[in-house]
């Protein structure tokens, strides 16, 4: 039977634990006081939710998009230290940046991120040479306390046996580090649902259209629902606009001369079905600062990335068909043009970088956090980097926390008293949860394929089982969303009910992977978008 023809009968009941439904949590945000109101639920303002919420604090956050739905969900898809940091001398930052990265792989998140091992090539005539690079990626090991072994050098040889597609013309020799990747968007839904479960009320969908004041200071918001056009608003001691590209727009709510604090870099990148197995990562020098990678990521090969000045609307950042030619350009350094025809590209997409505003190159501005606060006592936030996002969200409420009025004085636990190490929702070893999976299957459920299995466990961790006895409940659910994905349609249910998903691109885009594979097809959105109309 076609697999549409069988989607409207799926999912009409909510399943268990569902979110509260829109209606509630506007009423809910609409006569409740809360500590702080979180505008903006991309990494940074989920991480201050999050670890606000944590301290004790009454938390709202409220996006006009969706979760993670802009930059953040953007980017490299790196947790790394910033190998290209030690070039600009930050030996600090790098080893921070590594200390977090560990946090997250090992102790927050395992079920979300993977290590992975990177190659940079030495090529005759780059722009560095083996033993300079050699002594960088030890020096980059050596911050990480050679955790994760000994940056060295290899022969072209060697490297070309982990990733076939490498250019070996005029290759000299092969630098060797270890880094972590992960799925961003799956990333943030997670500290989505830490952050609720912590006690923060969220709802994305919901622009502000104007904000409260109170004897001058900003004490709230007005907000719309985008869905229905229903107008509410959100009281709130403190608000913290971390609207990432847009924090100058609501900077000027509250102050109509408020100067730019902020410029915009663009960073494109492209998704390609591949040509042979990659072991490994390749990230090639394209000058003295800037790298252009190839990365192995959801059977995919991601290539990517610019950085160039953007002053346009942030909402309408794409890549453009300038920067399709520069990173399959830039990528044919080091990569065979087998594995860079254009008719592989399954998906192209860009992402804005939030730096601190004033003049040079962006690609050698620093990945900083900045937070100002306006006249009305608004706090603004913007910058940062995703591997350093816990980092980040304590810092931002240890600065809430010492705000000279102290709004917030006697609600919130000190920082200091925070568990150092909160894991996400589903924390658990992906390779356990892949073979419960597939051993649950064969023991009286529905048999699940091991690529779906593994897919679940490496995006859900535990949480993969809850997905797994929707798919047990009825059979139609364990049914693939599209023959070529791992995917399966009890995922857009979850998606529905536990994920705040409201429309096809939330969980094509976000929720799944099926837009970034290329396979966001007709049929597929439209089964998607029946299904999340049986919304019970």
């Amino acid at each position: 039977m076609d697999t549409l023809q069988r989607v409207p009968s799926l999912g009409t009941h909510p399943t268990a634990g569902a979110n509260p439904g829109r209606a509630e949590t506007r009423e809910l945000l609409d006569r409740a006081a809360f500590d702080l109101l979180v505008v903006g639920g991309g990494i940074l303002g989920i991480t201050t939710a999050w670890h606000a919420a944590q301290s004790g604090l009454r938390v709202a956050m409220v996006d006009a998009g969706d979760f993670a739905g802009a930059t953040s969900s953007a980017s490299s898809k790196l947790l790394h230290g910033g190998l290209r940091y030690l070039q600009t001398g930050a030996v600090r930052l790098v080893a921070e940046n590594h200390v977090e990265r560990r946090a997250v792989s090992r102790d927050v998140a395992p079920h979300l991120a993977r290590p992975l091992t990177f190659y940079l090539p030495v090529y005759k005539g780059g722009p560095h040479g083996a033993a300079k690079l050699g002594a960088g990626v030890f020096t980059y090991s050596a911050l990480s306390a050679f955790r994760d072994g000994v940056g060295h050098v290899v022969s072209p040889a060697r490297a070309a046996r982990e990733v076939p597609e490498l250019r070996t013309d005029g290759l000299r020799a092969v630098a060797v580090y270890e880094d972590g990747q992960m799925n961003d968007a799956r990333m943030a839904l997670m500290a989505v649902r830490a952050a609720v479960e912590a006690g923060a009320t969220v709802l994305n969908h919901a622009e502000v259209t104007g904000l409260r004041t109170t004897g001058g200071r900003v004490t709230g918001a007005e907000l719309r629902d985008r869905t229905d056009g229903t107008e509410f608003g959100v009281d709130a001691r403190l608000v913290l606009n971390a609207t990432g590209p847009w924090v100058d727009h609501l900077r000027r709510m509250e102050d109509p001369g408020a100067a730019p604090s902020i410029r915009l870099s663009k960073g494109a990148h492209l998704v390609l079905r591949r040509t042979a197995p990659w072991r490994a990562a390749l990230a090639t020098p394209i000058d003295r600062y800037r790298i252009t990678f190839a990365l192995p990521w959801e059977d995919m090969l991601l290539l990517g990335t610019t950085d160039e000045p953007y002053e346009s609307d942030p909402a309408d950042v794409a890549a453009t068909e300038a920067d399709v030619a520069q990173i399959l350009d830039e990528a044919s350094l080091s990569v065979r043009d087998q594995q860079l025809s254009r008719d592989l590209v399954a998906y192209s997409f860009a992402g804005l970088r939030v730096l601190p505003g004033g003049p040079g190159d962006t690609a050698t501005a620093r990945r900083e956090t900045v937070v100002t606060e306006g006249p009305g006592g608004m706090l603004s936030v913007a910058g940062g980097k995703w591997t350093t996002f816990r980092h980040i969200g304590r810092t931002v409420l240890a600065r809430l926390a010492a705000l000279p009025d102290r709004p917030l004085a006697g609600g919130m636990q000190p920082v200091s008293r925070l568990p150092r190490f909160a894991p996400l929702p589903g924390f658990a070893n992906p390779d356990a949860v892949a073979h419960r999976l597939l051993v649950d299957g064969a023991e009286g459920g529905p048999a699940m394929a091991p690529d779906t299995a593994r897919h679940l466990a490496g995006h859900y961790g535990s949480l993969a089982f809850d997905i797994a006895r929707l798919a047990n409940e009825d059979p139609a659910l364990a049914e693939r969303v599209h023959p070529d994905a791992p995917e399966i349609w009890a995922q857009v249910v979850y998606a529905r009910d536990r994920e705040w998903a409201l429309d096809a691109d939330d969980v094509l885009r976000r929720r799944t992977t099926l837009t970034v594979r290329g396979l966001d097809t007709p049929e597929v959105r439209a089964g998607v978008e029946r299904l999340l109309r049986a919304r019970g």
